[in-house]
């Protein structure tokens, strides 16, 4: 009786009883909230990964049916290693998001990406050391990265930056590292030496969950410094990263709102990050644990109700 509590208790809420969204937004380091949403209110989720970093403020944003979210919580509580990024992202997936836009603070590694631009990135170097994958106990998926954001989302960004005339990149390999503190100058050397093109704690980690859920994931970053290899730069501070997100939010905020009303239609795209599970789950459904199965339904339920995936 008693694991049978457990199990219930450890179940996602269901999403009929959730307000449902089109597009989600990820706040991180200086974006914590979203300004302009229309009839919102707060929406308090739990996830079988445990409670999100805060609740999500649910309501309209130029026409569209929006969630945000603030990465590190309101009053940025949470270090990017303490993030819970697995309830994060299924959070949104029980709100039926299928976009989730984020927005993040990195440093450069080139010398031609300045503190204020915005790097749209669309590759990624994972050194973080934290869970990243919602399959696991009894069940197994293994989904495809080699392109791990989702282009027609990235490009739609991209051009509603260049369109209000902001200095933005359309790509880049953006470096994920554990942290909380920054680099080491021989850290920030190899880096670059390796192509990479801008540093940060925590995109990388989203980009994985967001492929698992099947929701398209772009990454907005703004650049606050030149991390520290740059030799007539100071160090990196806490200082220089907030003087320069002041003036990034409001250009993130922008951008998002340009791009909002353009934003297509899950069922105009033309991307396939909607069947990313379609051939990559590859445990027996006959031998998935219950408990497991009844977790992972707002992933893999389409896929065991329809018969389109796995052994039968």
């Amino acid at each position: 009786m008693a694991s049978k509590r457990k199990s219930a208790a450890n179940a996602p809420r269901k999403t009929s009883r959730l307000p449902q969204v089109e597009i989600g937004i990820l706040g991180g380091t200086g974006l914590y909230d979203m300004q302009g949403l229309e009839g919102h209110r707060e929406v308090r989720i739990r996830t079988p990964f445990g409670d999100p970093s805060d609740a999500y403020v649910v309501g309209r944003l130029e026409g569209r049916r929006v969630a945000f979210l603030s990465r590190h919580g309101r009053g940025h509580r949470h270090l990017p290693t303490e993030v819970n990024f697995r309830a994060n992202v299924f959070g949104f997936k029980l709100l039926g998001a299928e976009r989730i836009v984020s927005v993040n603070s990195c440093g450069s590694l080139r010398e031609d990406i300045r503190p204020r631009d915005i790097v749209f990135a669309d590759q990624f170097f994972d050194r973080a050391r934290r869970p990243s994958t919602f399959f696991g106990l009894g069940v197994t998926a293994h989904v495809g990265l080699a392109h791990p954001v989702c282009g027609d989302l990235a490009g739609t960004l991209f051009e509603a930056g260049r369109t209000l005339g902001l200095p933005v990149h359309p790509r880049g390999t953006y470096l994920n590292m554990e942290g909380p503190a920054f680099s080491t100058k021989a850290e920030s050397r190899i880096y670059r030496s390796w192509g990479c093109d801008i540093i940060g704690m925590t995109s990388a980690t989203e980009a994985r969950l967001a492929r698992e859920a099947e929701i398209c994931y772009a990454t907005m970053n703004l650049v606050t410094d030149y991390d520290v290899w740059h030799e007539e730069e100071g160090p990196v501070s806490v200082e220089m990263i907030l003087e320069n997100l002041k003036a990034n939010v409001h250009n993130a905020r922008a951008v998002i709102r340009a791009a909002l009303p353009v934003i297509a239609p899950r069922e105009r795209s033309r991307c396939d990050c909607g069947e990313a599970l379609k051939s990559s789950i590859v445990t027996d459904r006959r031998l998935m644990p219950a408990a497991t199965r009844r977790m992972l339904m707002p992933l893999i339920g389409k896929y065991l109700k329809n018969g389109k995936d796995g052994p039968s």
